[in-house]
């Protein structure tokens, strides 16, 4: 009967792990940014080493809320090397608690003076939100990359598709051009022209499969996925430019403000400028004397009449500060915190740049994208399709139908980059003001 049981849930293990692994392809093979977010989540490996320094963060924090310990010293004196003599004692007693020995025992205790724990504490926490927005800013950043490889993969995925369409209308063309050259109704040059565009369609071809090929292997690394990476299919497509509200784009001085506010790498530099001003206090701490309290029981037998065998004594210890009196470590700690000041400055200027940035490529991205859609792909598809009519009916050589169709697959590719475009720069404006979407 437990055998019967074992086997069962052996069985319900592997088929488990083998439902997990297929839906783990499925997923893969029906990439949506969603799924590729939730993979990245889990095993983006820059996002895995920002959580391991926020817990090493945390444990600092417990190690500098810890008082010094006490000290326990055992010891013993007055061994006589006489091997005659030895230790007797004088009464004739000879046991080991009645020999002539000075055994003692010594408590020493560390009393920390001028709040250093409690500036060690403060320094730790202002670490531990450091790290924390560390984190946050890590997973932005991150996103904001996973982004952009994942409209990289659409976008070899739509050249491909592109590509390969034209390869097709060319073989097609050709084998229609070599039954009418052997007709005599066209000339061999023109054929060698078709020839010649066809060829090069398929180097397009081939060179836009190494860029799907790149591009699922970038996006395989931010999802921890390298070695499936040729099974990734992106199935979502661009984002919509109706999405965006015209009036976020424009930030007030008010408003801007309130974003940089919030942005996590910000935050970070104002925690680590705190811990450097708590770790400034720490520095001139150290010219406050700490005290070293001790107590010592002593068991001395034997020192003669009326004089008692077990003794108390107690003592205190303080540093002189006669050669040194930290003078580095205030002047580092000094250096540490003007650093800390300028790291927020320029953490601050470079998100204003960021912001500026992304705004200005928003904007054009959406200009390009809308003029693509509006416009220029439909005029050239006209365009083509009544060079093709005028072809078949002779009204036009060889030659300005390749042109025109040349025209179409350089606009059609022009447009797949236009729309790549505006989905990176819309992913990076979202990032620069930091939206809920990259938190």
């Amino acid at each position: 009967m437990k055998f019967r049981a074992l086997t069962y849930l052996a069985m319900l293990i592997v088929t488990t792990f083998a439902n997990l692994v297929y839906a783990d392809d499925a997923t893969l093979e029906h990439l949506s940014f969603s799924d590729a977010n939730t993979l990245f989540s889990s095993n983006n490996r820059e996002l895995l080493l920002a959580k391991r320094m926020l817990e090493s963060a945390q444990t600092g924090a417990v190690i500098a809320a810890q008082k010094p310990n006490p000290v326990l010293s055992l010891g013993i004196s007055n061994l006589n090397i006489n091997r005659g003599q030895g230790n007797a004692n004088p009464n004739g007693s000879n046991s080991l608690a009645d020999k002539t020995l000075s055994s003692s025992v010594q408590i020493n205790q560390l009393f920390e003076r001028g709040d250093k724990r409690e500036i060690r504490m403060a320094s730790a926490e202002n670490g531990i939100k450091a790290s924390s927005y560390d984190l946050k800013d890590t997973r932005r950043q991150q996103t904001l990359t996973l982004a952009y490889a994942y409209y990289d993969l659409v976008l070899s995925q739509e050249t491909e598709k592109i590509q390969t369409s034209n390869v097709a209308l060319y073989e097609s063309t050709l084998k229609a051009a070599e039954l009418r050259l052997k007709a005599g109704d066209i000339s061999a040059s023109d054929v060698a022209r078709i020839r010649v565009d066809a060829l090069r369609v398929k180097n397009d071809l081939r060179q836009a499969n190494a860029n799907r090929q790149k591009a699922q292997a970038n996006i395989a690394y931010l999802m921890g996925k390298e070695n499936e990476a040729n099974k990734i299919i992106a199935i979502d497509y661009w984002p919509s430019t109706n999405q965006i509200n015209p009036s976020v784009l424009n930030l007030a001085p008010l408003n801007l403000e309130a974003k940089l506010n919030q942005r996590a790498d910000i935050l970070a530099a104002e925690a680590r400028t705190q811990q450097a001003e708590e770790n400034r206090r720490f520095a001139n701490s150290l010219k406050t004397r700490d005290l070293n309290i001790g107590v010592q029981y002593q068991h001395f037998p034997g020192q003669g009449p009326g004089v008692g065998e077990n003794t108390v004594g107690a003592y205190v210890s303080i540093p002189l500060f006669t050669n040194y009196q930290y003078q580095g470590e205030v002047a580092r700690s000094e250096v540490d915190y003007v650093t800390a000041m300028e790291a927020k400055a320029q953490a601050r200027a470079t998100a204003i740049g960021e912001i500026t940035r992304s705004k200005a490529d928003l904007d054009a991205a959406v200009d390009k994208v809308q003029r693509f859609e509006q416009q220029m792909l439909g005029e050239a598809q006209k365009a083509t399709d009544a060079a093709e009519f005028a072809y078949q009916h002779g009204a036009i050589g060889v030659t300005d139908l390749l042109d025109s169709r040349r025209v179409l697959r350089a606009l059609q590719l022009e447009s797949a980059s236009a729309h790549a475009d505006y989905a990176k720069a819309f992913a990076a404006w979202q990032a620069a003001i930091n939206t809920e979407e990259n938190q």
